[in-house]
């Protein structure tokens, strides 16, 4: 890259959503970066470089439309694209609205499973920042009941392994310690409140550390998030999106930010949805996005 500063894309999301307006707002506050928005012209006037991805239909605020279904995806590839070819150093997504791509038609499950997808990751693994915290997922955006089912020790020992990766690779931790969660209230208590703390978690523990790899666990998720333990760890591992998350964004107040570990370039986004209800209001915060931002600067400025 030629520019001194990194070149980050900024995606502006689901165009009947607050996306858009944080972005231009967030552009204006963040420095040390060459800030990218990627998205219509229309949605983001006053911001100082926007690359232009036409709307298939007029955007209003708060009312969601299939028709702009494709605009949303095609916005993403253009940033998926310029980070695997080198012309962004990172990315940085406001949010999408899931239901209005899947109610046109196109299986979408979410930014974090459609990035892995187009940049043939083996494996990737939400975690989100904020409050003091590192909070990463063994599974994501499930319903609770099919959350057992889709942990398995080969499942657990890759995210072990990413998180490790990524820990040490774009956070620079030389030695990162990560606590993990058990899935049951009191981590199965010695089996009789279920078998998959001891059948599953504490051996894909067993194996990471024989990795190499400083992981601790279970750990009975009530008990895991006092400051005694947290001030030796640079990492939880939860094993599902609601046993972790809601600490993690109690503690940020609004400033959480969501990164995707295991991706072949730096990725970045905010901690909550599109608040269609708050849309054209001016009255949403730009913080997480700011955040983001600021993050996934601080990532590529460490990387160059």
């Amino acid at each position: 890259m030629t520019s001194a500063k990194p070149v980050i894309a900024l995606t502006s999301g689901e165009p009947a959503g607050i996306g858009p307006e944080l972005c231009v707002r967030a552009a204006r506050a963040v420095r040390g970066a060459e800030l990218v928005l990627i998205g219509d012209r229309s949605l983001l006037g006053g911001a100082p470089r926007i690359e232009h991805v036409p709307l298939a239909r007029p955007a209003v605020p708060g009312k969601l439309d299939s028709a702009n279904a494709r605009y949303v995806l095609a916005v993403l590839e253009r940033a998926i694209h310029g980070c695997m070819q080198g012309e962004f150093a990172a990315m940085v997504t406001a949010p999408v609205q899931k239901s209005v791509i899947n109610d046109a038609g196109i299986a979408f499950t979410g930014h974090t499973e459609y990035l892995a997808e187009r940049a043939g990751a083996e494996h990737v693994v939400m975690m989100l920042v904020g409050g003091g915290l590192r909070v990463a997922l063994a599974t994501t955006h499930l319903a609770l009941a099919a959350v057992p089912g889709a942990i398995s020790r080969e499942s657990l020992a890759n995210t072990l392994r990413v998180l490790d990766g990524d820990l040490r690779r774009r956070f620079h931790i030389a030695r990162p310690r990560i606590l993990v969660a058990g899935l049951n209230p009191h981590s199965g208590e010695s089996g009789h409140l279920g078998r998959e703390d001891i059948d599953v978690i504490a051996p894909a523990i067993a194996a990471a550390r024989n990795a190499g790899i400083d992981a601790s666990g279970p750990l009975p998720a009530d008990t895991l998030f006092v400051p005694e333990r947290l001030k030796h760890a640079d990492a939880v591992l939860a094993m599902y999106h609601d046993q972790g998350l809601p600490v993690l964004k109690y503690a940020s107040f609004g400033r959480g930010v969501n990164i995707t570990l295991g991706l072949p370039f730096i990725r970045t986004s905010v901690d909550h949805g599109t608040a269609l209800e708050l849309a054209g209001t001016g009255r949403a915060d730009a913080g997480s996005l700011e955040e983001a931002l600021q993050l996934a600067i601080e990532l590529a400025s460490a990387r160059r």
